[in-house]
């Protein structure tokens, strides 16, 4: 999706201005009424400009939201390029970049409404909005395991998808769904562990049964039956010599 045909680039500093408060009070009703609900009146009262200088820039209320969701993408892909770029290793990426990530949704939980809505809009656009970011994602991965940070034999995109979706649920449980404030370190901290040490105990660090001795309940029952069918013992007649 290019974002040249969605929208009339402004040509002056005010022009920009405009537009940007035109794409921010579409956010706004967005997150507030949802894309069927918000009218392109309710966007430029909102933005405080007049109903035509919405088609100065855009032809209509979607290729706005299209290019509202491009800039989603755009500005979580760019922080978080920012805040992994000293990143030495590729769990470093992972570690930096969960944190960050829950940071960023913290402070812009109005994005999570804007990207899945799309599934309602344009089943289309959803599925290019994490199909393109998985890519990103894979080359990530790819180069990790050409460095020989990851095994080999995982299959990039199913490590990708996994991770992303990891991610974006930890994101809408401490970034929407929790009061704040979130205990994020504990939230990356727990992460890493899974990723780093798997989820299932390995053979020798399963709980161990008892041992056999430990096991066995043992009840002996006296039954003088075993006296009478055996005989007794006749007494010695004399005391054995010394």
């Amino acid at each position: 999706m290019d974002h040249r045909a969605l929208i009339n680039r402004p040509k002056t500093k005010k022009g920009r201005e405009t537009l940007n408060r035109i794409v921010s009070a579409a956010a706004q009703e967005f997150y507030e009424k949802g894309y069927h609900n918000a009218s392109i009146n309710d966007i430029t009262r909102r933005a405080g400009v007049a109903s035509g200088t919405f088609y100065v820039y855009f032809d209509g209320k979607y290729n706005l939201y299209k290019f509202l969701l491009l800039q989603c993408s755009h500005m979580i892909r760019k922080y978080l390029n920012q805040a992994v770029r000293d990143c030495a290793t590729r769990r470093d990426v992972e570690e930096v970049g969960l944190r960050e990530w829950l940071k960023f949704v913290q402070a812009n939980r109005y994005m999570y409404h804007i990207i899945w809505e799309s599934l309602y809009i344009d089943k289309q656009l959803f599925t290019d909005y994490y199909v393109n970011f998985c890519r990103s994602y894979m080359r990530g991965i790819d180069a990790a395991k050409a460095a020989g940070e990851i095994r080999p034999d995982i299959d990039s995109e199913v490590l990708a998808y996994t991770l992303m979706g990891a991610s974006n649920f930890l994101g809408l449980n401490w970034g929407l769904f929790q009061d704040y404030p979130t205990d994020t370190e504990k939230v990356v901290e727990s992460f890493m562990q899974i990723i780093g040490a798997g989820i299932f105990t390995q053979p020798d660090e399963a709980p161990r049964t008892a041992s056999l001795s430990s096991a066995i309940s043992i009840e002996v029952e006296f039954d003088d039956d075993t006296l009478e069918e055996d005989g007794e013992e006749e007494a010695p007649d004399s005391q054995p010599e010394e």
